[in-house]
């Protein structure tokens, strides 16, 4: 039979306090249900810094960095080479561990920047079609790129919006991607906000596919439905990440009135959150 919640903390003191070996406070740091988001594992899409980084690239890294984060999302250089894109980054301490790109362009090409800049995850950010072959079309595309990518060392994936979620002839496209893609050539960055926003039960879409959804985009929403900073909302980030197994959790907004500030209330909240 389970032993209380209280039972199980006051375990874990006592063998903190006893000078209980690691593996032993680990274990029960992990009855008692607790997590935390590693430093590591916090960034931010710079998309939502992109007026500020249209106007002085190196000083809004700068204040990035400030902040302290150590991680970021790319999504475009903003007149910059990815080379002198890259030194910036370094400079400050940075690392570019995911990029959002399209598939307009060569893969080839687009895996050479991405290794420039530093990447672990190329993200196709958006895709829309008016019909389940258009989208099916797209799934064998995701997977050609998404095996390019393997051999090349970078993980590849696919950014939601809600469209995803509206039935396109009978099915949603959502679940063509799900069902078409191969899960070893491509993974799932949910994006939490457009998913609650089309409807959706986010932990089912989780329980779905968990070993597939390798990094979320944690942005909150207002009871009226608004996109709000992470932590000033009504989304469970608790649940959901007690729920996940996501190797990045990247704070965004899409339209903050104050993007600095966004930046700001989304990684105190991640370096705070608990479960």
């Amino acid at each position: 039979m389970p032993l209380p919640r209280r039972t199980l903390l006051h375990t874990a003191a006592l063998l903190a306090a006893a000078g209980a070996t690691g593996a032993a406070t680990t274990t029960a740091a992990a009855a008692t249900g607790h997590g935390r988001i590693p430093h590591h594992a916090i960034s931010i899409q710079l998309y939502t810094l992109r007026a500020q980084l249209d106007e002085d690239v190196a000083a809004t890294l700068r204040q990035v960095a400030d902040i302290g984060y150590r991680s970021v999302e790319t999504a475009g250089t903003h007149g910059l080479t990815t080379a002198e894109f890259r030194t910036i980054l370094d400079d400050l301490g940075l690392r570019a561990t995911s990029g959002h790109s399209d598939l307009e362009g060569d893969v080839d090409a687009l895996i050479e920047d991405a290794h420039t800049l530093g990447h672990r995850h190329l993200v196709v950010p958006h895709a829309e079609f008016d019909t389940a072959d258009g989208w099916r079309a797209f799934a064998d595309r995701l997977n050609e790129a998404g095996s390019k990518c393997r051999d090349a060392g970078l993980r590849f994936g696919y950014h939601n919006h809600d469209h995803e979620f509206a039935p396109i002839d009978g099915v949603l496209p959502y679940d063509i991607l799900r069902r078409r893609t191969d899960r070893r050539l491509v993974h799932f960055e949910l994006d939490l906000y457009w998913a609650v926003h089309a409807g959706q039960d986010v932990l089912a879409l989780i329980d779905a596919e968990r070993d597939r959804i390798r990094q979320l985009h944690v942005k909150d929403r207002t009871p009226s439905g608004d996109m709000a900073d992470p932590g000033t909302g009504t989304m469970d980030f608790p649940e959901i990440f007690d729920h996940a197994r996501a190797h990045e959790f990247i704070v965004e907004h899409d339209n903050p009135t104050d993007a600095l500030n966004t930046a700001r209330v989304g990684y105190d909240y991640l370096r705070k959150v608990r479960w």
